[in-house]
């Protein structure tokens, strides 16, 4: 009698909907060839990537962005005045 809810657990896995998949594919990509594949130690050896100075004033640009953000949400997230009004709380009707 333990086999009845395992079985009737894989009934109702069974009957779940599957997004299409075949629809998300890009047009053209069943006739295009595997990539290659590479050998890791190629690709390891390789010369260190070098920041240039466009992506340094982009990162920096990013950066400064980030911490006005983050400056921002260091506030309050109630201002003082609707603190004020919801320490004072609710009149019951009673």
């Amino acid at each position: 009698m333990r086999l009845s809810p395992s079985l009737l657990l894989l009934a109702l896995v069974g009957c779940t909907q599957f997004p299409e998949l075949d629809a998300a594919r890009t047009p053209g990509v069943e006739t295009m060839p595997f990539p290659a594949l590479l050998p890791l130690d190629g690709l390891l050896e390789g010369p260190e990537p070098r920041a240039t100075p466009e992506m340094r004033a982009g990162i920096e640009g990013r950066v400064a962005g980030l911490r006005a953000r983050a400056a921002r949400l260091q506030g309050p997230v109630v201002p003082a005045s609707d603190r004020a009004r919801m320490a004072q709380g609710i009149a019951w009707p009673y």
